[in-house]
């Protein structure tokens, strides 16, 4: 949503996979029992679903998280209800746990490439790797998606509509 320079989200990006990796490294090192009985939690397409299911959930997933991101934290919502940044955090922690119960079944839920990443690079499995495009390239588009359905279809047609309503001379 050009919230931030290029440079700094590819930083971000790289941290973000960074941390995933040495927080996934922690639970294994420390937790080793629930680690290996949980999977390691690394996403995979899971049986009975293919990679055009398992993307279209990791797209839609995205989606839903993003644009609820955006539109809970929306600058302009913001001036008109002084209270929605307070209560942002409730419909954003919805979202997550919505998404999660219709995704878990199919890909574990990854919407987020960096957790996904890590869990990857520390199972080191081939069959999490054959699957790991899904979780980078689902919540790619799908944040787009969001980023652009919230930016120029929903925000275009409220400024033109605000400035349509303050053009009429009878109000």
């Amino acid at each position: 949503a050009r919230k931030v320079s290029l440079i700094r989200a590819v930083l971000y990006m790289v941290a973000q996979c960074l941390g995933a990796i040495c927080g996934v490294g922690f639970v294994k090192a420390f937790m080793t029992h629930p680690y290996n009985a949980l999977g390691g939690g690394a996403n995979f397409v899971q049986s009975g679903y293919n990679n055009g299911t398992a993307l279209g959930a990791e797209i839609i997933g995205t989606f839903v998280l993003v644009y609820t991101v955006f539109s809970a934290t929306d600058p302009k919502r913001s001036a008109r209800d002084s209270h929605i940044p307070v209560l942002a955090p409730l419909p954003i922690g919805f979202a997550v746990f919505m998404v999660h119960l219709a995704t878990i079944p199919i890909t574990g839920t990854g919407i987020n490439p960096a957790r996904s990443f890590g869990a990857a690079v520390i199972a080191d499995n081939k069959n999490v790797w054959d699957d790991q495009w899904i979780f980078w390239v689902g919540p790619f588009v799908g944040a787009l998606l969001a980023a652009a359905y919230h930016q120029y279809i929903l925000r275009a047609a409220a400024i033109k509509a605000l400035g349509s309503f303050r053009s009429n001379a009878t109000n």
